[in-house]
């Protein structure tokens, strides 16, 4: 059943904040730059394209200043992680933001973190990060469509929203915040190279939403400790590759990931979660030579069908996990040692 929740900025209960000339007591947010278009400096206010050319990114005190976010809606710290494009985004990155980010949760002052983020790769960093991290305090992931530095940027108002929800969120969770909307890391994806209002929940929607300084919840996702890992698993995560099927799909591809070393392969299948015959003859391969095989859709929303052909021939279905994120939570089923009845169970209460 939902469950309409109502946070309105600003909570009292930060001792440690600062008291401003509205008499308010503003909580205390860590801000984590990493980089990004939302730290981006394009050469004019026009270049919203080819902005990546230059190279040049601010940290996130920088960011702040520039915005002019600092104490107008809480005490945000700035911490500077790694100013990188999120397609160069690697294991060992992860695995010290989410050190990172549990070093900042210790601070019993903090009220909440966020985390500015490329958009490339934001979607897999937020699902990464809600199947390690179990903290107190809400981790909200954000980024911007348009550099800092461009025209109508939304860098500025994303930040603000993104800070707001880590502000009025009690307890702990992953978040992603993009253009006022509050989405679930499960369900979130990148759904246009351009637009201010890329990020969408395909059949489910936002979760919440961002209006001025009120933040609404519209409903509450359920935390499913079950499906939390071990962090120390991010430091040794095997190798699990994607297949993309497409008409006359011959199973190249999927030979040469297992002849690559893969421990595991996530196939993207056509529409219901199929690939071609060439293709599933060469998954059953991989099955054979003790390879996981979790079958997902390129279609980007729906549950793909665990068929008795895929069932005998050990291909686990993937539910309705995109690719990219059925990829991750194999990886890390894998790393953790799961049997493959195990892993199928995970998927199957995902």
């Amino acid at each position: 059943m939902s469950v309409p929740v109502v946070a309105i900025l600003l909570p009292s209960r930060y001792s440690n904040s600062v008291l401003k000339e509205d008499d308010v007591l503003r909580p205390r947010i860590a801000f984590i730059g990493t980089g990004g278009t939302i730290a981006s400096i394009g050469s004019d206010p026009f270049d919203l394209l080819d902005y990546n050319a230059s190279g040049a990114r601010v940290d996130a005190r920088e960011i702040l200043e520039r915005t002019g976010l600092q104490d107008a809606v809480a005490d945000i710290v700035p911490v500077d992680f790694r100013q990188i494009d999120s397609t160069a985004i690697s294991l060992t990155d992860w695995a010290d933001l989410a050190d990172l980010c549990c070093e900042l949760a210790s601070d019993s002052t903090l009220a909440g973190i966020v985390v500015g983020h490329g958009t490339a790769s934001l979607e897999e960093t937020a699902w990464l990060l809600s199947l390690i991290l179990d903290l107190q305090v809400p981790v909200v992931v954000t980024g911007s469509m348009r550099p800092l530095t461009g025209i109508s940027s939304d860098a500025g108002a994303n930040l603000a929203a993104a800070v707001r929800v880590a502000a009025t969120r009690t307890g702990g969770g992953v978040f992603v915040v993009m253009n006022d909307e509050v989405h679930c890391p499960r369900a979130v994806t990148k759904s246009h190279t351009l637009r201010l209002n890329a990020f969408q929940s395909p059949w489910q929607g936002p979760i919440g939403t961002v209006d001025g300084p009120t933040v609404t919840f519209a409903r509450l996702e359920p935390h499913r400790p079950a499906l939390l890992f071990p962090r120390d698993l991010l430091r040794r995560l095997p190798r699990v590759d994607i297949t993309y099927s497409y008409v006359g799909a011959d199973g190249c591809a999927i030979r040469a990931f297992a002849e690559g070393g893969a421990k595991g392969i996530v196939s993207a299948g056509f529409g219901p979660g199929l690939g071609s015959p060439a293709e599933t003859a060469a998954l059953a391969d991989a099955v054979s030579a003790g390879i996981i095989v979790v079958q997902s859709s390129r279609t980007g929303a729906g549950q793909v069908v665990d068929s008795a052909r895929h069932q005998s021939l050990g291909i686990i279905a993937g539910n309705d996990l995109s690719p990219q994120k059925a990829r991750i939570l194999l990886a890390l089923c894998l790393a953790r040692g799961d049997s493959p009845r195990s892993i199928e169970s995970v998927f199957q209460s995902a």
